[in-house]
């Protein structure tokens, strides 16, 4: 640790500071003592206030708990009743957001979200530059279309043909021709800036709808380098080049369609990280401050080359007006910081107290954003001078009030504007999901999102019925009737608050990276709810996943669901319990359910701990590929936990499955580098008791959280030598789909 005399009293770790001093404030006009002493301003501020909200949680669970225990899950008219009683169910409210300087990404323009850990650069810049994808690549590499041979090594031209006549349906079906169609297009051609001559086998065309021509980038004479359309607010490049291997095969010389796809991104430093201590920390605001400045960059092997990845600049062309039109080349940032229930080991008051880790992460995340506020980075990320921090894990509108005036404090203590700093709110804690209204209400000048995190919700929905009685199959709790009334009931608060064209709603992730045709026939529905965003796990995703919002007009659709009645909110009082307390569940389904939530929980926390990832992609029983997290996490443990309590399973039963999932697990990791198989020590291995320690606790642990049993054995796992951190293999940002014009 520091000396305290020169960190505000202070005790922190040598990496922060250093990383304080040399980079952070390196190119600003502030001094580390500055920073520090601002920090433990903030803390004293608001620490007591935490712990008071921290107690009013587990006060409102043992109330709750009470009341299940005496009447299981009861009546629905008592419940409430009950729940309003005691406070935790507020009067309804009716807030209407006036939210200003907000980015067109966030505003007007609905399209894919990705979520990156900011611990990994090379996926944070291969996010941030995944603002454009290519279609091509997205159709050749995936499962999006049917594999109808076995591929020839190297560009392998019958997909190559299938791709092409799969572009040409989707341009025929997003920007029509006034005759004819696209398969039939033999060259495009600008002969003025405002026209776009479509010339075919029988003759010459436009499109039907001349304004979705956008702009073009010049070529030879009236033959464009490449024709920019627009629709839904998203831009589609066609990118013509007969010389490459992809434009010589074309019938009008098209090398690629590149396609306007994440307009958004969340550089996460919560779920998706496995983070600490000092250095691990660092890492994480190292990448912030990086994609802030312009300066990131990141160098790794992939295909046998050494690839060097940086920020992408924007993409500029001439204009339908004629003039200079520049498109941003990167998505819109934001950031997640950490919900009030965490504290940092790495930074220590003078008595020794972990600090509030929100109060660090504000102030960094802030303090980063400065030099693109203050034109001193290399690329522009906001255009209105507003910096977008998403908290998450936030129970009710006291402590949203409390995230707002952090925020607030932290804006003052930087001299910047008030509401600079935006919020976004994770709605998936269940105090706030039935008190949507006042928690809007109480960030109605700050907030540009409202995003339904099912996964978290799901396992907080747990954890608060936990005495209601067994819960139902973790599968099965997507049919439930408090998720369905979650997903219509965020679109209806927030429609009703004026979230369109002011802000973001969004829906969840996308769990199976690999599933591209799966998600392409179903994630559509997200749009069509009224979402102006959702959550996809990779660039090539995020490339198809904004064919919906071509697809779909967001805005016209919420004007739409604007209309609708409110769903109920008793809705989501029904706790998804099983019936006759679980009787009628047969045998085999209790085995399968214990052991598919068992390896889940191993497979992530061998890596968790083990490894120090904070995202993967873990195998199911089956061997699908499913993006696990924190979240997902916190369902699994809650679930075993659950069952446990009301006897549905056996402790020993508990003890011996995750004995053998252990070994299946140890299995499918075998060859991961630094892997440290669990079978070869139970008992010694940090992984495997962590795993017990979440199921095992996850009754009395608060809210259900994970991060505690998480971090005290990914610490015992690193001072004892071992866990020694490995190059991640996140889920969330994959490296995309193998290139076929490459």
């Amino acid at each position: 640790m520091s000396d305290a005399s020169a960190t505000g009293g202070l005790q922190v770790d040598p990496a922060l500071r250093d990383f304080v001093a040399d980079e952070l404030l390196a190119g600003l006009d502030l001094e580390p003592a500055w920073f520090w002493s601002t920090l433990a301003e903030l803390d004293e501020r608001f620490a007591g206030r935490v712990g008071q909200l921290l107690a009013r949680r587990d006060e409102l669970q043992q109330q709750i708990d009470g009341w299940h225990r005496e009447h299981g899950a009861g009546d629905v008219a008592a419940l409430e009743a009950f729940l309003t009683e005691i406070g935790y169910l507020l009067p309804l409210e009716e807030p209407t957001v006036s939210v200003t300087r907000v980015d067109r990404e966030i505003a007007e323009v609905p399209g894919p979200q990705l979520v990156v850990p900011a611990t990994v650069p090379r996926y944070a810049l291969n996010a941030a530059n995944a603002r454009w994808g290519s279609l091509f690549d997205a159709l050749y590499g995936t499962d999006a279309l049917p594999t109808e041979h076995e591929p020839a090594r190297g560009y392998d031209e019958r997909r190559g043909a299938q791709v092409i006549a799969e572009a040409d349906r989707l341009l025929d079906r997003f920007f029509p021709l006034a005759e004819g169609s696209h398969a039939d297009v033999v060259a495009y051609r600008v002969p003025s800036p405002g026209e776009l001559a479509v010339d075919t086998s029988a003759g010459s065309t436009g499109l039907a709808d001349p304004a979705q021509f956008a702009g073009h980038r010049p070529g030879d004479g009236d033959r464009p380098a490449a024709v920019l359309l627009r629709r839904n607010g998203l831009h589609l490049e066609l990118r013509i080049d007969p010389s490459t291997q992809v434009g010589t095969q074309h019938h009008a010389g098209v090398s690629d369609a590149v396609l306007e796809s994440a307009v958004s991104t969340i550089v996460d430093l919560e779920d998706s990280v496995a983070t600490v201590d000092g250095p691990d920390k660092v890492g994480a605001y190292r990448t912030w401050l990086g994609l802030r400045t312009g300066e990131l960059t990141a160098t790794f092997g992939k295909g046998g080359k050494t690839v060097t990845r940086e920020v992408h600049g924007d993409r500029t062309y001439v204009g339908a007006d004629g003039g200079e039109l520049t498109l941003p080349g990167r998505s819109l940032l934001l950031v997640r910081n950490v919900g009030h229930h965490m504290r940092l080991d790495a930074v220590r008051t003078a008595d020794g107290e972990p600090l509030l880790e929100e109060v660090l992460d504000a102030l960094v995340s802030a303090t980063a954003a400065l030099y693109d506020l203050r034109g001193q980075g290399r690329f522009t990320n906001t255009r209105t001078g507003s910096v977008y921090i998403v908290k998450p894990k936030m129970h009710g509108p006291d402590e949203v009030s409390l995230s707002v005036e952090l925020l607030a404090a932290v804006e003052q203590a930087l001299g910047l504007e008030p509401t600079t700093l935006k919020i976004g709110i994770m709605d998936e804690e269940k105090r706030t999901s039935v008190n949507l209204e006042a928690c809007i209400a109480r960030a109605a000048d700050r907030v540009i999102f409202v995003n339904t995190g099912f996964l978290d919700r799901t396992g907080d929905e747990i954890h608060t019925d936990f005495e209601a009685g067994p819960v139902v199959r973790k599968d099965a709790q997507r049919s439930q009737t408090w998720l369905t009334t979650y997903e219509d009931r965020n679109v209806d608060v927030a429609l009703r608050a004026g979230f369109a064209g002011q802000a973001q709603i969004g829906k969840g992730m996308w769990a199976k990276p690999a599933a591209m045709r799966e998600m392409l026939d179903t994630k559509g529905g997200h749009p069509r709810a009224g979402a102006n965003t959702a959550w996809v796990p990779s660039p090539t995703a995020a490339t198809l996943h904004a064919l919906h919002y071509l697809e779909t007009d967001v805005l016209a659709v919420q004007r739409e669901l604007a209309k609708r009645p409110l769903a109920d909110r008793r809705g989501l009082l029904v706790p998804p319990v099983l019936p006759d307390g679980g009787a009628g569940l047969p045998e085999e389904d209790k085995r399968h359910e214990l052991e598919t939530n068992a390896q889940s929980i191993l497979g992530y926390v061998v890596r968790w701990v083990g490894l120090g990832i904070g995202c993967s992609t873990v195998p199911t029983l089956e061997g699908v590929g499913l993006m696990e997290d924190r979240a997902t996490l916190r369902i699994s443990s809650q679930q075993i936990a659950n069952w446990l309590h009301h006897g549905l399973v056996e402790e020993g039963q508990v003890r011996e499955t995750f004995a053998r999932m252990a070994a299946v697990v140890d299995e499918q990791n075998a060859g991961e580098p630094g892997y440290q198989p669990m079978c070869a020590d139970l008992d010694g291995s940090p992984s495997f008791q962590a795993a017990l320690d979440l199921v095992f606790s996850g009754r009395r642990e608060p809210n259900g959280y994970t991060e505690r049993a998480l971090t005290t054995w990914r610490q015992r796992a690193k001072a004892t030598g071992g866990g020694e951190e490995a190059e991640t293999r996140d889920a969330v940002v994959a490296d995309g789909a193998p290139s076929p014009a490459s």
